[in-house]
Formats: C-alpha cells, structure tokens, sequence
C-alpha cells in the first residue's frame, strides 16, 4: 500500500483498510507514519472546561448537558486571569497546545465571547498553540477567533452521519459541518474527530473517518475517544471499548490522513502504558495532559512524563508546521 495524500477515498476503500487483520493494519499504518510523521514525537495538549455545564443540547454521552443529572455543577466562564494561569501551569508542564472548551451549543456574540477573544490572544502571545471548543461557529465568529490568535478549532463529528440522529438530536450532523467549513474558511486548522462506544457499528465507524478525510482539506488533528460512560447520561450502561478497537480507528486515521494529528483522547485513563504504545505504534502522535480532560479522568502529568521515558517519546513542538515552511 502506498501512501497518499487524497480526499477521494471511496468509503469501499476506507472499510478495505480498517478490515485488514489487525497486525497487518498496524504495521501498514506505523509505515505511513514515518513516512510523514518523526518518530517518537508526540504533541502534549493542555483542555480546560473554561465554562461547565447547562448545555442545553442532549448529546447522549455528555456530562455536561442539562437534561441529565450527573455530576457535573454548572460553572460560568472562567475569570480570564484564571485562564491564563492554567494556560501558564500547562505550558511549564510541557504542552504545547491549550484547548479552551465552552458547554455552549453555539457561541454567541456576545460579552462571554469577547472574552474569550481576549483569552485567545494572551495565551498566543505566550507561544502557545491556542485551541477552542466553543460549539457552532458562524463564519464571522471564525473570523473573530483567528484574528485574535487563534490555531485550530475542534468540532468532533462524533460519529457517522447514519447513527448520528441515534446519539444526538438538538443539532443535526450538516451543522457541525457548516462550522468545520466556516473554521476552515477562516484558515483555522480544524480538530476533528468522534467517539467509539456509543453503540455504533463497525459500518458507523468506518463512515465517520471516510467523512472526515473527504473533507477538502484533511483535519489537521483527528481525536480517537473513547466512550468514558457517565452516571446519570442515557449511555451510562455502555460498556467501555477494547483497545485492539482503538487500535483499529488509529491506525486507519493514519493510514487515510498520513499527515494529521492523530490523537488518543477521551479513554486513555483506562488504558496501561503497553496499551497506550500499542496506540502510538499504530500511529497516534498527540495526547492531552492533565488530570481532567473537559469532564472525564485523564492519566496525570507525572505519569505522562514516566511514560515518555520509558518508551522514548519527545513532545512535538509548537508552530511546527509553520516553522518548516519557513
């Protein structure tokens, strides 16, 4: 299999590749992979809740919507010298990239989002790559948030087009497309991805990464998460994926986008260190550091570190791309 960068692939295609047998799938993956990715090098993010709670969507999985009772307090937006403390604490801790996400279906323009604008640009002037999750973007709030400094924006698909309606209701699935192509529109990198576990089919699965690497541009980052059920959402039952599934959508995300971030995200608490790099061997290259990954457990910083020891990881740094082009 040659790699190659294309926005044509037939879903036929996509299903050909994440059927392969398993060993074969990783090994044709960890191929692509050196061949447009370093080796070891992995991208440290930084996500914070920088408003929690009282979303008014029903997302099926999510803690933070306010038609479940779960354990999440509705919390306002973060006073914003708050945030950049944070974004200081994540920096010295070896992240390259801080996430701000927002419970909002959709960011609004108002005071809330002039604040956030602000938060943008401080933490850019730290040198750090700045990303958002902020819900649906019209193409002038995507404007808005480059020109204060924002890098990327995430705006996962969660799933596929045929399941989505399964998972959520209050938005549809050419919504979150019409924001990843104002996003895009605005030359912001696009952070895009799903969930596995929410009871979808492999078929589904297949879909939604045959989706994102028809968009006309491929993401620049591709999160990989798995469900983390949450007491009091109507998907608390799920059981939790196997990492050999996890595996699988890594290493097809690679092999399909050989040049995006493929992140192991949401999950990855549950997950051993001989799992994790089974991950990266099978082409992931970014993950989030920290104790708390929006509202799910995520592995701590120190244990992060050990585990880059061990296997012989460096953090990737920032503006990469942009420092190669010059």
């Amino acid at each position: 299999m040659q790699a190659i960068i294309k926005n044509d692939w037939t879903r036929a295609e996509v299903a050909d590749i994440y059927n392969m047998p398993l060993m074969e799938l990783m090994y044709k993956a960890a191929t692509i992979h050196r061949e447009f990715q370093k080796t070891g090098e992995v991208q440290v993010c930084t996500l914070l809740s920088v408003k929690t709670g009282g979303c008014k969507e029903d997302c099926s999985y999510c803690s933070q919507s306010s038609r479940y009772s779960t354990h999440v307090k509705p919390h306002k937006l973060m006073a914003t010298e708050d945030v950049i403390e944070k974004a200081k604490q994540a920096k010295d801790n070896g992240s390259t990239r801080f996430c701000m996400g927002a419970a909002w279906r959709e960011a609004r323009s108002n005071k809330d989002f002039e604040r956030v604008l602000g938060m943008v640009g401080e933490i850019n002037d730290m040198g750090m790559e700045v990303c958002a999750t902020l819900g649906m973007l019209s193409e002038e709030q995507a404007e808005q948030l480059k020109n204060a400094g924002l890098y990327a924006y995430n705006h996962n698909l969660d799933t596929s087009r045929e399941y989505y309606d399964k998972v959520i209701t209050t938005r549809t699935f050419d919504d979150r497309l019409d924001t990843i192509k104002n996003v895009q529109k605005a030359k912001i990198s696009v952070c895009s991805g799903g969930i596995i576990g929410l009871g979808e089919t492999d078929a589904d699965r297949i879909g939604m990464l045959h989706t994102l690497a028809s968009l006309p541009t491929h993401p620049e980052s591709v999160p990989v998460n798995a469900l983390v059920p949450v007491e009091g959402t109507p998907m608390e039952q799920n059981k939790m994926v196997s990492t050999w599934e996890m595996i699988r959508m890594i290493a097809t995300a690679r092999i399909i986008m050989p040049e995006a971030m493929v992140r192991l995200s949401a999950g990855r608490t549950e997950m051993s260190t001989e799992a994790q790099a089974l991950c990266f061997m099978a082409g992931a290259n970014s993950i989030f550091a920290g104790d708390q990954l929006l509202t799910t457990p995520n592995p701590e910083e120190d244990i992060d570190k050990l585990m880059f020891d061990l296997l012989g990881l460096t953090p990737r740094a920032s503006f990469k791309k942009e420092t190669e082009l010059v």
